[in-house]
């Protein structure tokens, strides 16, 4: 039989562990689509707030650029998975991102009871970008993460705020930049040396060929499994993203599916956890 009280004990020792820690969340995927799974990551963020953690969370919204793109009448056009972005199609992202899919992700997390504010990586300078540079194309306003000042981060965090970070960078001529979600969070995590940095997916996790989920994977194990074609196709950009965070001072990075509710604090909580931790052996 279930015993509630065993689940409560189980939790206290992570409480005690990860309190007044940094944690940068990467949230995207169906777990932004679906109404009842943006009300439990909103009730899972907030509580995490309510118990001493501080979420940083970084939101992408591809599809509702490209939603907004079509009743605009303007094409959307990629190449390898990244959106093409001219001026107009700048405007509708920054249109999106950092006003209607940022604010609606503040008003569900400040309906769920924490205290969430909405910002871009241009509001303090957060995210100083550069170009992103092709071989054979130009992809316009896409940008890399070149620099983060995580100052107003802090202090948001410090101040009992929930920051929601809309994944925009600007550079040092005041141009705008379209960056990719992942990228960002992991180069926020870096800049902290948060506790964890945690990608929520569509996914349960890395799996092995046969199907079944790795729950650990140390950073000197990603490159074999690259390798022998254990991790392939969009896996691979986000693993080795997080192989980089985690040498570069993040505790831990969790792959984790985002589409099951209160898996966020599953993974945080629990022994076992529900994704893949990435994690340097000590």
């Amino acid at each position: 039989m279930f015993d509630k009280g065993d689940c409560l004990v189980e939790v206290l020792p992570y409480i005690k562990k990860f309190y007044s820690k940094i944690m940068v969340i990467k949230y995207g995927g169906s777990a932004m689509l679906d109404a009842e799974l943006r009300e439990s990551f909103s009730k899972d963020v907030s509580l995490l707030k309510y118990v001493g953690i501080n979420p940083i969370v970084v939101h992408g919204g591809g599809p509702e650029i490209g939603e907004a793109l079509k009743k605009l009448g303007i094409e959307s056009k990629f190449y390898q998975g990244l959106r093409i972005t001219d001026e107009d199609t700048m405007e509708v992202v920054v249109m999106v991102l950092a006003g209607k899919v940022n604010k609606e992700i503040v008003l569900q997390i400040n309906k769920s009871g924490g205290k969430a504010v909405g910002i871009s990586g241009v509001d303090a300078h957060i995210i100083k970008a550069k170009k992103k540079l092709m071989k054979d194309v130009d992809l316009g306003l896409v940008g890399d993460v070149d620099e983060v000042n995580p100052e107003i981060l802090l202090h948001l965090s410090e101040d009992g705020y929930i920051p929601v970070v809309a994944p925009i960078g600007v550079d040092e001529d005041g141009r705008r930049y379209n960056i990719n979600a992942d990228s960002v969070a992991s180069a926020i995590a870096i800049s902290l040396k948060a506790e964890k940095l945690i990608f929520l997916t569509d996914t349960d996790g890395v799996k092995d060929k046969q199907g079944d989920l790795i729950s650990s994977i140390k950073v000197s194990e990603i490159s074999s499994l690259i390798n022998n074609g254990t991790i392939t196709g969009g896996m691979i950009p986000k693993v080795l993203s997080s192989k980089d965070a985690v040498e570069r001072g993040v505790k831990k990075v969790h792959i984790i599916n985002g589409t099951k509710k209160h898996s966020l604090l599953e993974e945080i909580f629990t022994q076992s956890g529900v994704g893949t931790q990435i994690y340097e052996e000590e």
